[in-house]
């Protein structure tokens, strides 16, 4: 008995002082873009790597959600990824951290290649119902689309212009949804950040280029947002922090191994 007791009492002592570790750890949460939450997640996890001091939540929501977050106080960090962002957002610091284009996708199926901003402002209005229509098979074009709010859906109809969504179209809530509904339908049509694209679904040039990294930097491909972390003036230094090290070389490296443009 008298052996084992040091060994408890030393297992206790450890136990309270990595409690104690982790009740004195600063918070900091991130909410907003789901196009972005996927990079933000693997930011976070490696930047509380090297600060074990800063717990970093990281939530999604939209870009919406995002500049609300950050407006209310519910999260230190909103994360919108808009090619403008609305006035309300002006009293907040915004820092550009990516660049991310937004790639039209269809089903692996679907023999279309390449389709002009004309023909996709007529598809997502509905007013071109069935594939045979832009050169394709006789089948009606199922239309798929985030969300009111959604920084990628507000951003693809503000550089697209002229859309207004058809009734009938699939509204989804994340670009990984988007992703699954394609890649289930034949005919569905979709977009999502090119960062997301895999082999479930297949990328249809616009306008004669496709959402991809050289296409993008050279400035051929239109459809492309940055993507803003925004926060309050006095956000404190661990956001400070994190910030600084999405924008370091580690964090961009990161951010285009991933497949999204480094904002620098």
């Amino acid at each position: 008995m008298s052996r084992r007791r040091p060994i408890m009492m030393s297992l206790v002592f450890a136990a309270a002082l990595l409690s104690g570790c982790a009740k004195n750890r600063i918070s900091v949460t991130m909410a907003g873009s789901t196009a972005f939450l996927p990079f933000a997640e693997q930011l976070a996890e490696q930047f509380m790597r090297t600060h074990p001091d800063i717990a970093v939540t990281v939530q999604g929501g939209g870009s919406a959600v995002g500049i609300q977050s950050a407006l209310s106080g519910a999260a230190e960090i909103g994360m919108a990824d808009l090619v403008t962002l609305p006035p309300e957002a002006s009293s907040l610091d915004s820092t550009v951290v990516a660049r991310d284009g937004i790639a039209l996708i269809v089903n692996p199926a679907n023999g279309i290649g390449d389709l002009t901003s004309e023909q996709v402002r007529g598809i997502f209005n509905g007013e071109i119902r069935n594939w045979k229509e832009v050169g394709g098979t006789d089948a009606r074009i199922t239309v798929v689309s985030r969300e009111a709010g959604s920084g990628t859906r507000t951003s693809f109809e503000q550089v697209l212009g002229g859309i207004n969504l058809t009734q009938d179209s699939i509204v989804q809530d994340s670009n990984g949804t988007i992703r699954e509904t394609v890649a289930r339908d034949p005919n569905a049509i979709g977009y999502l950040s090119h960062g997301l694209v895999n082999e479930k679904i297949k990328q249809v040039m616009l306008d004669g280029s496709i959402a991809a990294t050289e296409e993008i930097t050279a400035g051929r491909y239109k459809l492309v947002r940055p993507v803003f972390l925004l926060t309050k003036k006095d956000a404190g230094p661990a956001v400070a922090s994190l910030l600084e090290y999405v924008l370091s070389p580690e964090g961009q490296q990161t951010i285009q191994a991933n497949g999204l443009i480094p904002a620098r």
